[in-house]
């Protein structure tokens, strides 16, 4: 019956559910003229490119393997994870695997009993892991840790990795939203750039001035929920999923008017439509130089950090509100370092785990540009650890009102679904209100279910 179930954990997450999710690797930025190497005979040739994996690490006795899926990530959590095998003698190795193919794979490894000893856990589909035996209980490790004390972390990372009174992971990170901009456009265009008096309706009208033949004002896809709908939806009073988690606030009338925000700049061509968006992510056009905003979480830095032309031409300033700063809102989420419930190294892993949830490393995390860090106090590193962005713009929405990224025990399933219905207004921006309407009672049918 385990197995059953397990099988069933992830069946609707799909790569178009997690754009803008916490954690999910930036898409390759695209090229451009002043960025891209010209291609050259010499190029290596196909066959010699890293094939994708065919399954996900699995525990050996003596050496951890630890399985990750932001390669942007990887080379300073090496770093980190390397300072502690020198202090511990054990080898651990972090392999990445690809967003799209890390929950397959991480399925078809719990189904056969043979899961990473280390590896992210997500909002998405924590509970179901936790439910099913999955992850290790580390509630008695932390309790007697001298290194972690779950009071040091936000509030909302540590309860999403709890379950019937157990803690399974320690939170590894902390995100906020914020607006990323080229400053190239906005002078040539002679539009001040963006700063904290801004509006959402100051945002729409200067959207449509940066907008002409060569580039839109902004850009977002259906998919862009906690990077884009969710944080105005807030923002506007309205609400994605109750506090209980059985009800859907998407059609609230807030909710609908926020929507209706981005589906009217679709409409009056300030953004991209759905075919260009579903082509090519927001992110990517900004670093084309093909939009002059895209909202961003803040594990997007490597992303933009090692893209030529953003790190020469873009910005970040905080969201704008809807009537007062009180009203700005961001969407945050984190994620968990959790542990295979039936590894070989029990000891060792809880013992990586317990270094990278440690105040040291949460600050190294940090100053290595790898992403805010759940231990609060750690995160003001972050934001000198590139030269080319002013991150103070991610950094001054932990300041604003924080909501937990909307979730329940089987969110996958509301919102691929909700995802896959704003497409119709994304493509008529006078469905807006019977899309909203329709989503919500689907919705609320799936939230029966759970």
């Amino acid at each position: 019956m385990k197995k059953k179930v397990i099988a069933m954990i992830l069946s609707a997450v799909t790569a178009v559910s997690m754009i803008g999710c916490q954690g999910a690797a930036a898409p390759a930025p695209a090229a451009t003229e002043e960025a891209a190497p010209a291609a050259t005979e010499e190029a290596a040739p196909a066959e010699t490119e890293e094939a994708a994996p065919e399954s996900i690490g699995s525990s050996v006795e003596g050496e951890l393997s630890v399985t990750i899926w932001d390669e942007g990530q990887r080379p300073g959590l090496q770093q980190i994870v390397d300072e502690w095998s020198k202090q511990s003698g054990v080898k651990a190795t972090i392999q990445v695997v690809d967003w799209n193919d890390y929950w397959t794979l991480l399925e078809a490894g719990a189904t056969g009993g043979e899961l990473p000893d280390v590896f992210w856990m997500h909002s998405n589909v924590a509970q179901k892991y936790m439910e099913n035996d999955l992850l290790l209980d580390l509630t008695d490790r932390i309790a007697a840790s001298d290194k972690i004390d779950m009071a040091n972390y936000y509030d909302g990372i540590v309860k999403l990795y709890q379950s019937n009174g157990k803690q399974y992971c320690v939170p590894k990170d902390i995100d906020t939203i914020a607006l990323w901009y080229n400053k190239t456009i906005f002078d040539e265009m002679g539009v001040p750039y963006p700063d904290d008096t801004w509006t959402w309706e100051d945002f729409k009208a200067n959207a449509k001035k940066l907008t002409n033949a060569d580039h839109w004002g902004y850009a977002i896809a259906p998919g862009n929920n906690q990077e884009g709908y969710y944080n105005t939806i807030y923002s506007m009073g309205g609400y994605v999923i109750s506090d209980d988690k059985k009800k859907s606030g998407m059609d609230d009338p807030n909710s609908i008017k926020a929507v209706q925000l981005f589906t009217d700049m679709i409409a009056e061509g300030s953004c991209p439509d759905l075919a260009t968006v579903s082509e090519t992510a927001p992110n990517e056009l900004l670093c084309a130089g093909k939009t002059a905003m895209s909202i961003n979480g803040s594990w997007m830095l490597a992303g933009y950090r090692d893209n030529e032309y953003a790190a020469a031409n873009c910005d970040v300033a905080v969201l704008p509100y809807t009537n007062s700063p009180d009203d700005r809102v961001s969407i945050y989420n984190g994620l968990g370092w959790a542990a295979a419930a039936n590894g070989k190294n029990l000891d060792a892993a809880w013992s990586l785990i317990e270094w990278l949830g440690s105040k040291e490393a949460q600050l190294e995390q940090a100053k290595l540009g790898v992403t805010m860090s759940a231990y609060k106090g750690t995160s003001d590193a972050w934001v000198n650890s590139v030269d080319c962005f002013d991150l103070n713009g991610h950094m001054k929405m932990l300041d604003a009102k924080l909501v937990f990224r909307p979730y329940s025990r089987d969110t996958t399933v509301w919102e691929d679904m909700m995802i896959e219905k704003l497409q119709d207004c994304w493509t008529d921006a006078s469905k807006t209100e019977a899309v909203c309407k329709d989503i919500a009672e689907a919705m609320n049918a799936d939230l029966a279910e759970e």
